[in-house]
């Protein structure tokens, strides 16, 4: 059964979302799963019946043993398809989401992130960490540095929109500044993309930046999972830490939401300490 015209339309409306690219990408992926699984049961699209689309999320669930939050990105992408591709209805009750629990991000202490950056010595490796962390930024925002964008006489980072769809400003950290320096010194003093990969013309990719990472970890013989956004919840954590308030670190991280940065409030062990519980207050008779 031929598909295209369903595939077209639906990337088309994509556009007419102005979805990022991430999300784009992602919903194409699930939506040429499902198809797949369409076309085994002889069918259209069109006909496929709300017990078939459960049968085929614990398909999903059983079979392929995706987590609860990965079903209901599938389960919002059906959505999608149903109601601007097909024009049918959809129904939340014959549907819907799957309960999950959030798990708290794990972050590194500030001894364990300046040793991590300490040891790197790969330059090029060593200022990208240095900018994920020193001003909290995601892989994909450190990827796309210009040169341009670090401004030495402000102190401070020029953001590309990416996932918030908002540029921003971020702190630029002396220290990350004078590694940056002798890194743009070392690599040739690249002046488009600060952080060029293979292609001189493109940005260093992700699974690099995730890679080295993760080597770098083996080096040091630590058995905890390091990722590139460990070092951005850290950033966020630390600043908590030292006192800033939440909306200060909501702009600096470039969150739509303050309840996004309430995060650092649960992960702040500074802040748990300094609570005491009412159990442990002197009675006063």
């Amino acid at each position: 059964m031929a598909f295209q015209p369903y595939i077209k339309k639906f990337n088309d409306l994509l556009i007419l979302r102005d979805l990022t690219y991430n999300t784009v990408k992602s919903y194409n992926s699930m939506l040429r799963r499902y198809l797949s699984w369409v076309a085994s049961s002889r069918k259209t699209p069109e006909e496929i019946s709300f017990a078939e689309i459960r049968a085929y999320l614990l398909f999903l669930k059983q079979q392929r043993v995706l987590s609860n939050s990965s079903i209901n990105a599938h389960i919002s992408q059906l959505k999608f398809f149903h109601l601007y591709v097909l024009g049918k209805p959809w129904n939340k009750y014959e549907v819907p989401y799957m309960k999950f629990h959030t798990k708290l991000p794990d972050i590194l202490t500030l001894d364990e992130v300046n040793y991590f950056i300490k040891t790197i010595a790969n330059l090029k490796h060593k200022a990208c960490i240095a900018l994920l962390y020193s001003a909290g930024l995601r892989v994909s925002e450190v990827r796309h540095l210009r040169y341009e964008d670090i401004s030495r006489k402000n102190m401070r980072i020029y953001v590309r929109p990416s996932k918030s769809r908002n540029d921003r400003y971020a702190i630029l950290s002396r220290k990350a500044l004078d590694i940056l320096t002798q890194y743009w010194l070392s690599f040739g003093k690249p002046k488009d993309w600060l952080f060029p990969g293979t292609k001189k013309d493109r940005p260093i990719v992700s699974f690099t930046v995730s890679r080295f990472i993760t080597d770098h970890c083996r080096l040091l013989g630590w058995d905890k999972k390091v990722t590139a956004h460990m070092f951005r919840h850290s950033f966020g954590t630390h600043l908590y830490e030292q006192g800033y308030d939440l909306l200060t670190i909501q702009k600096l991280l470039g969150h739509k939401s303050a309840s996004s940065s309430l995060l650092y409030v649960h992960l702040s062990t500074k802040t748990m300490k300094k609570l005491k519980s009412p159990f442990d207050i002197e009675e006063r008779l």
